[in-house]
């Protein structure tokens, strides 16, 4: 790959930022300052270091994050903070974006990433990946509820969904419960509940595919996937 280009991707600027970077001699290729944009290096085998620094070069970056509520699943917007403006610099350089929505007033996992294929294939109505979600509800929860999410229960728009899972944690005028769903319709846990005659109250996702969200993160935390978990996440 080229210098130039190397260098852009790692979030050190535009090309043309990068070549003002080169021309100061910052940049050191296998301890050689190299100040030529067009010279190809070996991503995998040379070392390069600017100011100093090594840059690690990853092609993809795969973050899990504890959403906290009021922060929108996006990468950019002009009112509201998002989950892209919690990252350190060094993961944003990676310009990652979350896969799919949380809205903004629930918590629990963002996956977050700059693989489109996987992306793609994790949004997919086809995959049937499942997401697990916690919620506390106003109302009893019963079994007529686990049967009618069972078969799949009709929303405010005339949709009916996909058969949910739904467990029961603790039924009283607050109930607790989890549901696992296969898709992603807009506000959809609390649509679902709504067409049983409930409220959500609270609602956290603990987790994507095979992939639980981290107990150890706080709100607003995020971490790099380990590598048994990208396995899971591609080979699921």
């Amino acid at each position: 790959m080229r210098l130039d280009k190397f260098l852009a991707n790692m979030g050190y600027g535009s090309r043309k930022e990068v070549k003002k970077l080169l021309k100061t001699g910052a940049v050191r290729v296998n301890e050689e300052v190299i100040k030529d944009a067009k010279k190809h290096i070996a991503i995998e085998q040379d070392q390069v270091v600017v100011n100093g620094e090594e840059v690690e070069y990853k092609e993809f970056v795969y973050l899990m994050m504890n959403k906290p509520q009021g922060v929108i699943s996006a990468t950019e917007d002009a009112h509201e903070q998002t989950v892209v403006d919690l990252l350190e610099l060094e993961d944003a350089r990676y310009e990652p974006f979350p896969v799919g929505r949380l809205d903004k007033d629930t918590e629990g996992f963002v996956l977050l990433t700059n693989n489109g294929k996987l992306s793609h294939e994790l949004l997919s109505p086809k995959k049937h990946v499942p997401k697990t979600y916690y919620a506390r509800i106003q109302g009893k929860v019963t079994d007529d509820d686990i049967e009618k999410f069972k078969n799949g229960v009709t929303l405010d728009d005339g949709y009916k969904t996909k058969p949910g899972e739904l467990v029961i944690l603790k039924s009283d005028e607050v109930s607790e419960i989890e549901l696992t769903i296969t898709e992603g319709k807009f506000h959809q846990v609390k649509r679902m509940f709504q067409a049983v005659g409930k409220k959500v109250t609270y609602l956290k996702r603990l987790s994507i595919g095979p992939l639980l969200l981290d107990s150890t993160l706080d709100l607003g935390e995020y971490r790099e996937l380990t590598e048994d978990e990208v396995e899971k996440l591609v080979n699921r």
